[in-house]
């Protein structure tokens, strides 16, 4: 099979874990990766939202990690069709796999995160699960398991051959790095616009 390093996956970042046989893929906000080769897909999220999608007849599958629903005015977005916002994460996703072999009707999709990890009144996770679960029903797609919202960040492991999914939720405030990423990461999306661990939850 060819390898998912080539062309638009060549920069994702790749590792090894002696826990896993096969190689991790760790995408960031605003990334996506898809394979047709058994691989582990690795993100950490906060009130940003992961779609564990794959075809289970042909063995593709990927994830994504967006933070917003969409641009503020999607016609003039300035960053153009950018898998940081999950009008387009959710759309890159799925197409990819349609091109690597992979059937629309077929498609089984797992979504995690939308935790509310900020102070205030503005629950960002909450929107991002409205919208995702939106998308979803117009696309004619249901989830077969979903893990969102709550008050944790969430580190996820998706093997793409299987659809099985590790999940930890982060108790401890650990969180500020991620509070402080996402944080950094939305003032650049708004820029753009102006101009310790518990159990493993297996699913």
């Amino acid at each position: 099979m060819p390898r998912a390093d080539t062309g638009q996956f060549a920069h994702v970042r790749r590792m090894r874990d002696s826990r896993f046989l096969h190689e991790i893929a760790a995408i960031l906000p605003g990334e996506f990766f898809v394979s047709a080769s058994p691989m582990i897909v690795y993100t950490v999220l906060g009130s940003c939202i992961s779609a564990c999608i794959r075809d289970p007849v042909v063995g593709v599958g990927g994830m994504n990690h967006f933070m917003l629903p969409k641009p503020k005015d999607e016609g003039n977005d300035s960053w153009g069709e950018s898998t940081r916002y999950g009008s387009y994460a959710m759309e890159s996703l799925i197409n990819e796999i349609l091109k690597q072999g992979g059937l629309k009707s077929r498609l089984e999709v797992k979504l995690f995160g939308a935790g509310k990890i900020y102070e205030g009144n503005i629950d960002i996770g909450a929107r991002n699960a409205e919208w995702v679960l939106e998308f979803l029903k117009t696309e004619g797609l249901a989830p077969v398991k979903t893990d969102l919202g709550d008050v944790c960040p969430r580190k996820v492991y998706y093997f793409t051959d299987s659809g099985r999914v590790l999940m930890k939720k982060i108790e401890r405030l650990k969180n500020q790095t991620i509070v402080a990423r996402e944080s950094d990461y939305a003032s650049k999306i708004q820029a753009v616009e102006r101009s310790v661990e518990e159990d493993v939850t297996l699913f």
